[in-house]
């Protein structure tokens, strides 16, 4: 008997959760799915879609972060988990890519660039980041 389970998560950025997908090497699809809104039925050239992202496995059980307004929630049915790891392994390995993303993207953001990312043996990972002073830069130049 198949028993789907959503499962909340702190995923807000879809940049942000396919960056973690893909440095993972976890193949996914994109699916649009339309919104249901009292603006097509005035408006019908105001469609609008979210984008869930699919993970197909192979015993044909998908798996899938849908988002709901708020948040990627992931969708699976926990009677045919089939992956290599706990659900809980399997939503911290992506929330770790997912932090690495926003830190590295937002940082550069500002100014900042890595200079050094270390992987410890226990799965965690230290990111150096660096910034120039603009004084700083401009003051080496009139040397």
């Amino acid at each position: 008997m198949s028993h789907f389970t959503n499962l909340k998560t702190s995923f807000k950025n879809l940049f942000h959760l396919e960056n973690a997908l893909n440095k993972l090497k976890i193949k996914y699809r994109k699916e649009k799915k339309l919104i249901e809104s009292i603006d097509v039925k005035f408006f019908p050239s105001k469609i609008n879609y979210n984008i869930n992202l699919v993970i197909s496995t192979s015993n044909s059980s998908d798996i899938t972060f849908s988002w709901n307004g708020e948040e990627y929630e992931l969708i699976f049915d926990a009677s045919f988990w089939s992956q290599p790891y706990s659900v809980e392994k399997f939503i911290n390995k992506i929330s770790q890519q997912y932090a690495n993303s926003v830190i590295l993207n937002e940082s550069q953001k500002i100014g900042f660039q890595p200079i050094k990312v270390k992987q410890h043996l226990d799965g965690s990972n230290t990111i150096t980041l660096q910034r120039w002073n603009r004084s700083n830069t401009e003051a080496f130049n009139h040397l």
